[in-house]
């Protein structure tokens, strides 16, 4: 598996307050928007893409892409991952790893 995973320049946040994140991120920080939905609004940082989700609060997650959604979260959880969050209409899921990243597992664009 360790060659099937690719990261993206994604970093996803979720946060329960959107509208004051959105203004700490343009105004305070001066990122430029580049997405914005009713739910999510992304910031392009210059190196990575920053992400802001509506939401129950928790860690960044960085957006790794696969081939196979359901072998690469078989082959995390084998290797002692804890799955956080699914969602099989995307396909993704949240998985964190033993030492703390969590990462979305997203499948690549065909």
């Amino acid at each position: 598996m360790r060659h099937s995973l690719r990261s993206s320049r994604d970093v996803i946040i979720r946060t329960p307050d959107l509208s004051q994140a959105i203004h700490h991120y343009e105004s305070i920080m001066g990122f430029a928007i580049f997405h914005h939905s009713a739910n999510m609004v992304g910031f392009e940082t210059g190196s990575f893409r920053l992400y802001i989700e509506s939401g129950p609060a928790h860690p960044p997650v960085f957006d790794m892409l696969v081939d196979d959604v359901q072998a690469a979260k078989a082959a995390m959880l084998a290797a002692g991952c804890e799955l956080l969050e699914e969602d099989p209409q995307q396909p993704r899921c949240y998985v964190r790893d033993r030492f703390g990243l969590t990462f979305n597992l997203g499948r690549t664009a065909s």
